[in-house]
C-alpha cells in the first residue's frame, strides 16, 4: 500500500484527547512539552491537526476566538508546529491557509518568531507591535510599589470580567473564567475598593508564567508582578508589550532577562482592539 502524500492527509479538529500528541510535537521541535497549556488551549479554543499515518501529528495549530460565538470579533492563532521530519514541505502554509480561509472576515492576530514571520507576511499579516519574553528569578529591591494587592476571590470575578472587557475589547469570558483552575495564583489590585488590575501566574514546566497582566498603570502592574513573585519559588516568565518600557526596565532590574522578541502581527485589522496602555502581558502568546 502506497503512503499518502502530505497534501492528501486531511486536516481535522483536535480535542483534549490530543494533548499528549501536541506535547510530543512540541518536544519534537525543541519546544517545552507544556501539557498544562495545551490542555487550556484545546479546551478554550479550536485545535487543527494533520495525523501522521506512522503515528503522531504531522502538524498542528490552535485558534482562540473572542466575542460572540456566532460572530467572533477577534481570533488568535498560536502553536503553529510541524514535525521536524515533515518540515519545509508546505505543511505549515497549508494549515495557515485553512485557518485564514475558515476565519472569513474575522480579524486575526498572532505572535510571530523570526522563523515564522515570512510565511505570515506571505499570507497578508502585518506587523503591528512587538513583545519581549523575559525570564528569571525575581529579586525584590528598591522602592516597593505601594498599590495594595490580594488574592482574588470568587466575588471578584464579575469585576475582573468587566475590567478585562474594557482593556481587551472582545469578550473572553471563556478564558478568564478558567483562570482560577488553570493558574496557581490569581491576584487583584484595588484602589478605594475599586478593582484596578489583575494578574495570574500559571505553571509551565519549571517556571510560573505571569499572564494575563492587566493594570491601570505601570505602578499597578509592578505591584501585581511583585506580589506574584513573593508567593512562588519558581523563576518567572512573561511576554511584555515593548511599549511598556518602564515595566520592562524595572523587571530586568529585578533579575529577569530578555530571552526573545516576537512580532505581533494582524490580519484584517490595523491594530488590536481595546486599550493597550492597560494591557501589559497576554495570558499566553498562543492565545493573544
Amino acid at each position: 500500500m502506497s503512503t499518502p502524500s502530505l497534501s492528501d492527509l486531511p486536516i481535522r479538529r483536535l480535542t483534549r484527547r490530543d494533548v499528549l500528541a501536541c506535547a510530543d510535537l512540541s518536544e519534537d521541535r525543541g519546544w517545552p512539552r507544556e501539557e498544562h497549556k495545551w490542555g487550556l488551549l484545546l479546551a478554550a479554543g479550536t485545535g487543527y491537526g494533520i495525523d501522521d499515518p506512522d503515528g503522531g501529528l504531522v502538524g498542528c495549530c490552535v485558534v482562540t476566538e473572542y466575542g460572540p460565538r456566532e460572530r467572533p470579533e477577534l481570533a488568535a492563532i498560536g502553536m503553529v508546529l510541524v514535525a521536524e521530519r515533515h518540515a519545509r514541505k508546505g505543511v505549515g502554509r497549508r494549515l495557515m491557509h485553512a485557518v485564514v480561509e475558515r476565519a472569513g472576515t474575522t480579524p486575526l492576530t498572532l505572535h510571530a518568531t523570526p522563523y515564522g514571520r515570512p510565511l505570515y507576511e506571505e499570507l497578508g499579516f502585518k506587523v503591528t507591535g512587538r513583545a519581549e519574553m523575559v525570564r528569571g528569578r525575581f529579586t525584590p529591591g528598591g522602592r516597593l510599589p505601594e498599590v495594595p494587592t490580594r488574592p482574588a476571590t470568587a466575588e471578584d470575578l464579575t469585576a475582573i470580567l468587566r475590567l478585562d472587557a474594557e482593556v481587551f475589547g472582545p469578550d473572553r469570558t471563556h478564558i478568564i473564567t478558567r483562570l482560577p483552575a488553570f493558574a496557581d495564583q490569581l491576584r487583584v489590585a484595588e484602589d478605594g475598593g475599586e478593582l484596578i488590575g489583575y494578574a495570574a501566574a500559571w505553571p509551565n514546566m519549571d517556571t510560573h508564567v505571569v499572564g494575563p497582566l492587566v493594570a491601570r498603570d505601570t505602578e499597578t502592574a509592578k505591584a501585581l508582578v511583585a506580589s506574584l513573585a513573593a508567593h512562588t519559588d519558581r523563576p518567572l516568565r512573561t511576554d511584555i508589550d515593548v511599549r511598556h518600557e518602564e515595566l520592562l526596565t524595572w523587571i530586568k532590574e529585578r533579575g529577569l532577562e530578555g530571552i526573545s522578541m516576537n512580532a505581533v502581527m494582524n490580519h484584517g485589522a490595523p491594530d488590536l482592539p481595546g486599550d493597550w496602555t492597560r494591557r501589559f502581558a497576554p495570558l499566553t502568546v498562543a492565545a493573544g
